[in-house]
């Protein structure tokens, strides 16, 4: 084949397109999709603590324990709909606006082997007595 022919063949360009456009595209796929997880995982925390604060708060004398479960741990854990989290994630304190709730978790990036580190989300919610 001359060299001439060789520089106006057009057979085999798509593929050529996608090979350098295809890393591109898949790491914003990704990414995106990673965003959706980090994003659901920080309002599950956050539905969580503010439940189980809300909950905790109704304790009184002749309730002693409102919170469905073992615990308000447990029910924290309960109420992160969509994530697994062992209670030991939820911490409960009494400071002066009444019963708060704290939630500290772990984020995994799907692209860990990239090197990107794990992000630490935290939650945190107060209801009144």
């Amino acid at each position: 084949m001359r060299p001439g022919r060789i520089w106006r063949d057009v057979r085999g360009t798509s593929a050529v397109e996608f090979a350098i456009i295809a890393p591109v595209f898949f790491m914003l796929l990704f990414g995106i999709i990673d965003g959706g997880r980090l994003m659901w995982t920080q309002v599950g925390l956050q539905h969580a603590a503010e439940m189980a604060a809300r909950c905790a708060s109704l304790e009184t004398v002749d309730n002693p324990s409102p919170c469905p479960g073992n615990s308000i741990q447990n029910y924290a854990a309960q109420q992160a709909f969509g994530l697994n989290p062992s209670p030991g994630v939820f911490a409960v304190s009494t400071p002066a606006c009444g019963v708060q709730v704290s939630a500290s978790y772990t984020f995994q990036f799907f692209a860990t082997y990239w090197g990107i580190p794990p992000l630490a989300l935290s939650a945190r919610s107060c209801s009144p007595k």
